[in-house]
């Protein structure tokens, strides 16, 4: 059952305080893997708190936020011998929070509208696809299919 307007505003606030601790745990984690490259606990997670952050956001029908976080989780969820988070990988990873970020900001508050031009995702997507090896952009995760992470006690 979709939510009214009313209840949505109503949960909007925790929403975004909850967006915005999961995005700094990511950001956390960015940097763990700029002192040790490649760490699989900072990559576990970031792929955790990337995954309950589209979760929270498509309960909110904010799919603009849920499929970006799902397209950098479907990046970063590869096997750790396929993938390399060099300081390029990892400088597009920071791009693609900086923007997630600013857009978290820009959700106006009463609608729940993100009025954005979605080039500027495509364009940090792909470009963090590129620094990892993945010429061929997946599309994201359908949304009614999110994959079950086993519960670790982090994110």
């Amino acid at each position: 059952m979709p939510m009214d307007r009313k209840e949505w505003v109503e949960r909007f606030p925790e929403f975004l305080a909850e967006a915005e601790k999961l995005l700094a745990k990511s950001e956390e984690c960015l940097s763990h893997l700029q002192l040790i490259s490649n760490d699989k606990d900072a990559i576990e997670c970031m792929l955790g708190t990337l995954l309950k952050l589209a979760r929270r956001a498509e309960a909110l029908a904010l799919e603009a936020i849920s499929e970006f976080s799902l397209h950098i989780y479907s990046l970063l969820n590869l096997p750790q011998d396929r993938i390399d988070l060099h300081e390029q990988a990892l400088q597009a990873l920071q791009d693609c929070f900086t923007l997630m970020a600013w857009q978290l900001e820009l959700i106006d508050q009463k609608t729940g509208q993100l009025s954005l031009d979605e080039s500027e995702q495509a364009s940090l997507i792909e470009a963090f696809a590129y620094q990892v090896g993945q010429s061929q952009l997946q599309p994201p995760l359908a949304s009614k299919r999110l994959p079950q992470r086993p519960y670790s006690g982090q994110a």
